[in-house]
């Protein structure tokens, strides 16, 4: 399974590469969960539907972006996985997590975590 979900990245970093983010799109379940934290030291969650991802995604990968990384995935069984990947982005490094789940269409994420994105995002609350 290891060897399925680095396939499945390789996939989406040649998508990225590519500036195909419709593409990268398709690789994801909506709504798709998003995680990271804020200035001020606490964190935000969000959802995204289909067009904010792409709207997003546009302006990070434009015409098209390559990450150096490597990636580390944790199986929570046959079906879940946590994968933490460690890149570089030009000469930006930075860490993050992806949460993969399996559909009847091969390998999907549904929630990404990241730190540094939140600037301008309301905190997340409790309860």
């Amino acid at each position: 399974m290891v060897d399925e979900i680095l396939a499945w990245f390789a996939e989406y970093d040649a998508r990225a590469a590519r500036g195909d983010v419709e593409g990268l799109a398709d690789l994801a379940i909506f709504p798709l969960n998003v995680v990271t934290d804020i200035p001020g030291g606490t964190a935000a969650a969000r959802t995204w539907d289909r067009a904010e991802f792409i709207a997003v995604m546009k302006e990070v990968v434009g015409e098209g972006a390559e990450l150096r990384s490597v990636r580390t995935p944790h199986l929570l069984g046959d079906n879940l996985a946590v994968v933490f990947t460690d890149a570089t982005y030009g000469d930006v490094r930075m860490r993050y997590a992806d949460i993969l789940v399996r559909t009847p269409d091969g390998w999907a994420f549904q929630t990404m975590v990241q730190p540094g994105h939140g600037t301008g995002w309301e905190r997340s609350e409790r309860g």
